[in-house]
């Protein structure tokens, strides 16, 4: 409401409906009639922003503050959430009042097979940029040039 008593506001048409406000580097245009507004801060939160609320002010004089409720979504509203809140959701009754079919008793569910290791899930370190990159030396044989065994025990050693 503060913002809204510093911006100037223009009626359009005449009829106290349709007013283009101005002020805090921008303009924009207001029809109280039709519930449309071009600032879209309204279209977010539903709560009538600062233009709104100077078109009010233009149109109710200085009583205008009542007549904000009219232009809220009725979300905001103390009689949606008591109406919301009447009657009891989803009451669960005690285990002993409990009317469950026979078919449901005799299934018999088991557990998921899942196995569930406790502390942190390990994963391998990447790295960074400036970090070199090792790769795994395998043996290689200085005869066949093979990799995967040694020359102590290669097939091609013609030490004979």
């Amino acid at each position: 409401m503060i913002e809204g008593d510093s911006l100037y506001v223009e009626n359009i048409t005449g009829d106290g409906n349709q007013f283009t406000v101005f002020g805090a580097g921008s303009t924009s245009t207001v029809n109280l009639l039709e519930k449309s507004f071009s600032c879209r801060e309204y279209d977010l939160v539903k709560i009538p922003c600062a233009h709104i609320m100077a078109s009010l002010r233009s149109k109710h004089g200085d009583e205008y503050g009542i007549s904000i409720y009219e232009y809220s979504s009725p979300l905001y509203k103390a009689e949606t959430y008591l109406l919301a809140y009447f009657e009891s959701i989803n009451v669960v009754p005690i285990k002993s009042e409990w009317c469950v079919p026979e078919e449901l008793l005799r299934v018999n569910i088991l557990l998921p097979l899942v196995d569930t290791k406790l502390g942190r899930k390990k994963r391998k370190c990447v790295k960074g940029v400036g970090e070199n990159f090792k790769s795994k030396r395998r043996n290689k044989c200085s005869i066949c040039k093979r990799s995967g065994h040694k020359r102590t025990i290669c097939m091609n050693n013609n030490k004979s």
